[in-house]
């Protein structure tokens, strides 16, 4: 049987104004834009700026920079963005959010200035697949979709590094590697499986046909619900600290 499909679960039909809100990768980009607003809240007495510019800056950086690169990197989302667009979108935006970090740490905590220099570093090297894809993988989707997010936003938030924030970061990177082991299976599921052929037979002897929906189905819903709890989460502990 032969099956089209989206690129992605969230992805809009192709062409126009909705290439570009799919090229955001909407729930994905939320779920981690949600560990920069968990770093932050583990402060007492957060302040409700520091978490704005945090918020800002990583979303210009990962959730429009890096995501332009990586479309630009292969087409992933099939979108019709010219090359130039991209191009220019990713030198802006993860510009834009270098100069944040730079102004935030000037004003809030020199600390801030190594994630900086590899918040730059990673949006480039992970989404290019630099260094024969050396900076691509498990464990630096972790530390830089995870981990890192988490405690650039406490060091900003705070100007120092805590145990309680080793601990959430390391929560968060445990997190994103569940998310990559069922976003990979997903994508090539629907990017490079055009047919499937073959049957369940179960211990009643019935039998039933294999359809990409279901290879689909149970990895599409738990990267729904988890990113919705982590959301979920992340606006409980902004609304506990600044209410």
């Amino acid at each position: 049987m032969t099956v089209r499909s989206r690129p992605a679960f969230y992805a809009l039909a192709s062409g126009g104004w909705r290439d570009y809100v799919t090229l955001l990768h909407p729930p994905y980009t939320l779920w981690h834009l949600s560990y920069v607003a968990i770093g932050a809240s583990l402060v007492p007495g957060l302040q409700a700026h520091r978490l704005v510019w945090g918020l800002l800056a990583f979303f210009l950086a990962m959730g429009v920079g890096a995501h332009a690169l990586d479309e630009l990197n292969g087409r992933p989302l099939g979108t019709r963005i010219p090359a130039w667009i991209l191009i220019a979108t990713a030198i802006v935006s993860i510009g834009a959010a270098t100069a944040i970090g730079i102004g935030a740490a000037i004003a809030w905590t020199l600390w801030l200035l190594p994630f900086i220099v590899f918040g730059a570093f990673i949006a480039v090297a992970y989404t290019l697949e630099l260094a024969g894809g050396l900076f691509h993988g498990d464990l630096w989707f972790a530390l830089a979709w995870g981990a890192f997010p988490v405690l650039t936003a406490y060091v900003g938030a705070s100007g120092t590094i805590r145990v309680e924030a080793l601990l959430v970061a390391l929560f968060a990177a445990f997190l994103s590697v569940a998310q990559r082991q069922l976003s990979t299976q997903v994508r090539v599921v629907r990017r490079r499986v055009s047919e499937i052929s073959g049957s369940l037979v179960y211990n009643d002897g019935s039998v039933e046909a294999i359809e990409k929906h279901t290879l689909l189905a149970a990895p599409e819903a738990a990267l729904r619900a988890l990113s919705a709890s982590v959301v979920a989460l992340a606006v409980a502990l902004v609304v506990l600290r600044l209410a």
